[in-house]
């Protein structure tokens, strides 16, 4: 690793830290990316630590931050508060996943490109026209109304492959559960299509830790390939629900019970983690050195 220049971008949220975190024990030097409307929290200190600001829509701003790195790290989340919002986000993410893919591929000394994206990305589908709901016996999930972060994070990471695959960039997904810690409210809009994923067996959620670890193992794993479904907790019996609308609640609100689960039943787990959990094994087996 040693020598070595990596990019994390956006570097400002709990992954991004702690992606950034990991990369700089390991003896990288790492430009950490921020966005403009991001808070940064990095001072000068560590010598090994470049701090760039670089709007994702901002092709040039990209390329200057991710010069002479051999991986990147892209990270996009976006909220937003009403309708037209979101529609902008998927634009938005759209565009930063092609900026970002295309900066990498005119960077010489790139080797690999570790893609954050989602779960929803995997068992989300458009509706179809005239579609029968109890027709529905995969493991994908439909809604009549736009699930904006599904469809957003679907798109961009649709686009990263097309031109990854287009420019001969090595590209590796990670495709995480719903991110838990602080800040984690119920208007995530991960969570709009939370029933539906329950029902159909797909609702997971993911710490900080796990999926940071995940990303170090498959940028530095020769092995890795495609999609990674992400997940260290699957919800999916009353009882796990109850207990992550109880993470949700607010400390500043008044204390409520969680809701009632009742009429909840135990779903099936309908995704898993097998394909990761080979990818770790052989990460962890010291061949790589310690995740740690």
């Amino acid at each position: 690793m040693e020598g070595k220049s990596v990019c994390v971008m956006d570097a400002s949220g709990p992954l991004g830290h702690a992606i950034v975190d990991r990369l700089l024990r390991r003896g990288y030097t790492v430009h950490a990316a921020t966005y403009p409307q991001s808070e940064s929290e990095y001072g000068d200190g560590q010598p090994r630590l470049k701090v760039f600001r670089a709007d994702p829509l901002d092709y040039h701003a990209i390329a200057d931050a991710v010069h002479g790195c051999s991986g990147l790290f892209a990270i996009f989340n976006n909220t937003c508060s009403s309708l037209e919002d979101e529609e902008e986000m998927v634009e938005a993410e759209v565009r930063a996943a092609h900026n970002i893919l295309e900066a990498c591929a005119q960077t010489e000394t790139m080797e690999r490109v570790v893609f954050n994206s989602s779960v929803t990305a995997v068992v989300w589908r458009p509706p179809q026209p005239e579609e029968e709901d109890d027709d529905d016996d995969d493991n994908t999930t439909a809604s009549a109304s736009p699930l904006w972060h599904a469809l957003a994070k679907t798109l961009s990471e649709k686009t990263a492959w097309a031109l990854a695959m287009d420019r001969g960039v090595d590209m590796v997904a990670i495709n995480g559960g719903l991110l838990t810690g602080p800040g984690l409210t119920a208007a995530h809009p991960y969570l709009k299509g939370a029933p539906d994923m329950y029902d159909h067996g797909v609702l997971v959620t993911v710490d900080v830790d796990f999926l940071a670890d995940a990303h170090v193992a498959a940028y530095e794993c020769p092995t890795a390939y495609g999609r990674y479904l992400c997940f260290n907790n699957a919800v999916c019996r009353p009882e796990d629900a109850a207990k992550l609308a109880q993470m949700l609640i607010s400390p500043s609100s008044p204390r409520t019970p969680p809701p009632p689960s009742d009429e909840l039943k135990v779903i099936p787990q309908m995704i898993h983690t097998n394909k990761l959990n080979k990818l770790m094994l052989e990460f962890t087996s010291g061949i790589y050195g310690d995740i740690n």
